[in-house]
């Protein structure tokens, strides 16, 4: 670990804890976003806010305006409507929410390369825009941060996620496709009607519901060409009154998911067409709300190289992976992707059992080294891209 993120230890595990204690949902982030901002003006760093709760940062030092660059560091802010099972003295104070994804972590590690990189402007060269993104998990956050014009010009984006499948100490690089496309569906079909003692005086809503359930799933098995990946989950689905009444409304919930847009335009399209046709064949009618979460992320090749190469100089080589497997879960850092090249880095956080649970566990927790070894990463890729010559 390097010297100046070393001294920042107990800073970062104080803020980290803070960050979990006091965890707030998806455009809710509040109290979270007052407390960047109080930090930040600590370190004499500018910053606005960016819809209601989220806050981006600049830092700017040109030593040779003629070579000066930007970088973008992104941390997401969100926490979940998880009750916490931890006991733990920083357990969430707020019931029935909790950060169970990391992103407490993140929002430390980020403040406190801010504050590391402040003190060292000196050799910075260029501009560091620090993004505290709100709504990560909701899909509602990266592209109110593109919409106010944050990644303008920027030559490089870079983001961290703790990963409690990797231990602590390792980090993982990946060129390329890396996680997937998320979009939701709500498939709502209208039938009529009808005592279940005369059926055929009705429409069964439940019946034709279960059979689009069924029916989707060849979507994978018999349309997708088998060197793809994909996922069409149905995870909800709710119908009738009584037990004795033929169902005249259904609604299934679910989502698909791809790691390029070719696929993911197709799996939705078969969803709907295959709802519909569904829905015709029995005489009933269906409607549809589809919402774009996020993107397929795909890391940018020459970036992941960066990376990799700053990983081994940094961890060694033994502990910087590049063969690790694609998630299907999204992030929206996929859409700065599309704009701007970069890397969205997996750093292990998993240093034993109480810290090896899944994201979105209500027992997550993190080993608090990976919040420092994130912070060394944002502070160090930064010097790479944008550190005087």
């Amino acid at each position: 670990m390097g010297e100046a993120v070393e001294q920042e230890r107990d800073y970062l595990i104080q803020l980290r804890r803070h960050f979990h204690k006091h965890p707030e949902v998806s455009l809710k982030e509040y109290h979270t976003a007052e407390k960047i901002e109080k930090e930040l003006d600590e370190f004499g760093i500018p910053h606005e806010r960016v819809g209601e709760t989220g806050v981006t940062a600049v830092l700017t030092h040109n030593s040779d305006a003629a070579t000066a660059k930007k970088i973008v560091l992104r941390a997401d802010i969100d926490a979940l409507p998880i009750a916490e099972k931890n006991q733990t003295e920083y357990k969430s104070e707020n019931p029935g929410v909790m950060h169970a994804c990391g992103h407490d972590a993140h929002t430390a590690s980020l403040l406190g390369a801010a504050k590391i990189l402040k003190a060292q402007e000196e050799v910075i060269n260029g501009t560091v825009t620090f993004l505290f993104q709100q709504a990560e998990e909701i899909g509602g956050g990266a592209k109110q941060f593109i919409k106010a014009g944050c990644l303008k010009d920027a030559d490089r984006v870079f983001g961290i996620h703790m990963q409690p499948g990797l231990p602590v100490g390792t980090v993982s690089v990946k060129a390329g496709e890396c996680n997937a496309s998320v979009d939701y569906f709500k498939i709502t079909v209208h039938g009529k009607s009808a005592h279940v003692s005369t059926p055929h005086l009705g429409v069964d809503a439940l019946y034709i519901a279960s059979q689009i359930v069924v029916s989707v799933q060849s979507i994978i098995a018999r349309g997708l060409n088998p060197l793809e990946d994909g996922v069409v989950g149905i995870g909800k689905l709710s119908a009738g009154n009584n037990y004795n009444i033929v169902a005249n409304e259904a609604v299934l919930e679910g989502t698909t998911r791809a790691f390029n847009e070719t696929t993911r335009a197709f799996l939705n399209q078969r969803v709907r067409e295959i709802a519909e046709a569904t829905a015709k064949m029995y005489g009933a009618s269906v409607e549809f709300v589809f919402q774009d979460y996020t993107s397929p992320l795909v890391n940018d090749k020459e970036a992941a190289a960066e990376v990799e190469k700053l990983g081994v100089e940094l961890l060694g080589r033994d502990k910087v992976l590049t063969n690790q497997p694609k998630y299907m879960l999204g992030d929206d850092f996929a859409e700065y992707l599309k704009d701007v090249k970069g890397q969205f880095l997996f750093v292990g956080s998993n240093g034993g059992a109480k810290t090896s649970y899944p994201l979105h566990h209500e027992q997550f927790d993190l080993d608090e080294d990976a919040v420092l070894i994130a912070t060394e990463f944002y502070v160090e890729y930064t010097k790479k891209i944008i550190g005087k010559r």
